[in-house]
């Protein structure tokens, strides 16, 4: 595996400093050129916890993963880079207000000034590093903040319009990548999870993000949305224009 390879793989830089400014830029830029995706759980492709067979498919295959994949490799480049990184285990905020499997969700914690909460593999979430102190983040999605509870476990929120909805729960117990073996296998193969009922590809952009949900295309530029039907034909063009994925 080679460092190079992969930050050329987001148009990402080497730099000296460890810093919040870099660390910041190489997570906007991760999660702009690198989509969460789930198009081998749908067609059946195992996906093992292996940070070779991880970074063959992202690097030298230019797909993306989800979140074992794009924040397991990611996590292993930032202690590549000099940063004091490790993966946390989250649980996840269903919309319908149910949570879904416990600590099947991986994040990563980066310690600088302060630890960072960072996540290159949630789909529609924040692009920036975010304090654990609670302090309020805004990018071109939203507002986000990370908020500790009485039980020390920590919650990830976003803001909009004043509403403020929680996403998951963590807390800062370092994980390997293998101890996600079950949660990987899970979101892979059972019923209740996320990833195995219809294809997902997201990224971000400098305005907005651009999804594909089955067949619909939902581009966010500056808060507007606008959405679009594709065919099969369409979806396939459209994977490859726009993700750059050719199954």
């Amino acid at each position: 595996m080679e460092v190079l390879n992969y930050l050329a793989r987001f148009c990402g830089t080497q730099n000296k400093e460890i810093s919040l400014f870099d660390l910041t830029e190489l997570q906007r830029l991760h999660v702009q050129h690198i989509p969460f995706e789930n198009l081998d759980v749908i067609r059946r492709v195992p996906i093992y916890l292996n940070l070779q067979h991880i970074y063959d498919k992202i690097v030298r295959r230019k797909r993306g993963g989800y979140c074992y994949e794009l924040n397991g490799l990611f996590s292993w480049l930032l202690t590549e880079l000099g940063y004091d990184a490790h993966l946390v285990a989250a649980t996840v905020l269903r919309p319908s207000g149910e949570w879904a499997k416990a600590d099947t969700h991986a994040a990563i914690i980066v310690q600088l000034d302060q630890p960072y909460l960072i996540d290159v593999g949630f789909g529609d979430s924040t692009s920036l590093p975010i304090p654990l102190n609670g302090e309020e983040q805004t990018d071109i999605s939203d507002t986000y903040r990370v908020i500790q509870q009485l039980d020390h476990s920590f919650y990830l929120e976003r803001i909009s319009d004043s509403e403020i909805k929680t996403l998951y729960r963590f807390d800062l117990t370092s994980k390997a990548l293998v101890d996600f073996h079950e949660g990987c296998v899970f979101n892979q193969v059972a019923k209740e999870s996320s990833f195995t009922h219809s294809d997902i590809v997201t990224r971000a952009t400098t305005t907005g993000r651009i999804t594909l949900s089955d067949q619909t295309v939902t581009i966010t530029e500056n808060n507007i949305k606008t959405k679009t039907i594709l065919s099969i034909e369409e979806k396939v063009h459209f994977l490859e224009d726009i993700f750059d994925i050719r199954l």
